[in-house]
């Protein structure tokens, strides 16, 4: 029997160091795995890269570790609804490699599944291909660091030369998703918009550490409900379901539209 079960987030990120890469679930707000965020910076664990969707809020999400300043730099597809990590990186105090959305969800599956690299494309003909997209600035606010150009080749598809750009794949050192349930093996099932990135995070880990909400047995699960299979995971911590979950931006419709 393989049991993956850990007692505690604490336990369970525990020997991530400092200057570790991390890839990290969640889609906005949703699906944040907010338990083993939490013990890390409990831990106080610095300098780290991590690989994200986005970097959560000023006060939630991966944005308490931004704003603890232990985050180093952000692969990241949007950063718009964080106002620390905009003052953080004009003043030159972060790193961003910005990424289009759906090659940063390619890359991480890439790495999970042992491709080194894909072309693609998107990004062509923009900084993206070229080069030049400021990665890190100065606090003067000159370009400190910057993308480099990337292989652009043209591929025959359906008869039509077309130019596509070449991306690198991405695996971390650990990663932290978060999951509606899962059993001692590792197998998980996510909820609705909490599955977009999870899965595809807990892939490019070497090591994935899980939350689950509903932590259940070895064979309790219909296999034809499983999302990831627990060969990709090694650590699980239960939570529970009344974990706190936060909405990003709430919008309602005025009574009668």
């Amino acid at each position: 029997m393989i049991d993956k079960q850990w007692t505690s987030a604490a336990d369970a990120v525990a020997d991530i160091p400092d200057g570790a890469s991390l890839a990290v679930g969640g889609f906005g707000l949703s699906g944040n795995p907010i338990a083993l965020i939490e013990a890390l910076l409990a831990q106080g664990t610095t300098g780290l890269s991590i690989v994200s969707n986005n970097c959560g809020v000023d006060d939630w999400g991966l944005g308490i570790l931004l704003r603890a300043q232990r985050i180093r730099k952000m692969t990241s597809s949007y950063v718009g609804e964080n106002k620390e990590f905009e003052r953080q990186f004009l003043s030159g105090e972060l790193e961003l490699e910005l990424t289009p959305q759906g090659t940063l969800a390619e890359k991480l599956r890439a790495g999970g599944s042992g491709i080194a690299a894909f072309y693609t494309q998107t990004g062509v003909g923009t900084q993206v291909a070229e080069g030049g997209l400021p990665r890190r600035y100065h606090p003067d606010g000159t370009v400190d660091v910057a993308s480099p150009a990337k292989d652009v080749r043209t591929f025959d598809v359906a008869g039509t030369p077309r130019e596509y750009v070449l991306e690198e794949a991405i695996a971390t050192d650990f990663s932290l998703v978060h999951a509606l349930a899962g059993d001692r093996h590792g197998n998980l099932i996510f909820n609705k918009a909490a599955r977009n990135f999870n899965p595809l995070a807990a892939m490019a880990g070497r090591v994935c550490i899980a939350q689950v909400e509903r932590l259940v047995e070895p064979g309790e699960l219909d296999p034809d409900s499983i999302h990831l299979p627990g060969v990709f995971v090694h650590r699980v911590v239960e939570v529970g379901t009344d974990i706190p979950k936060r909405i990003e931006r709430r919008t309602v419709a005025t009574e009668g539209a």
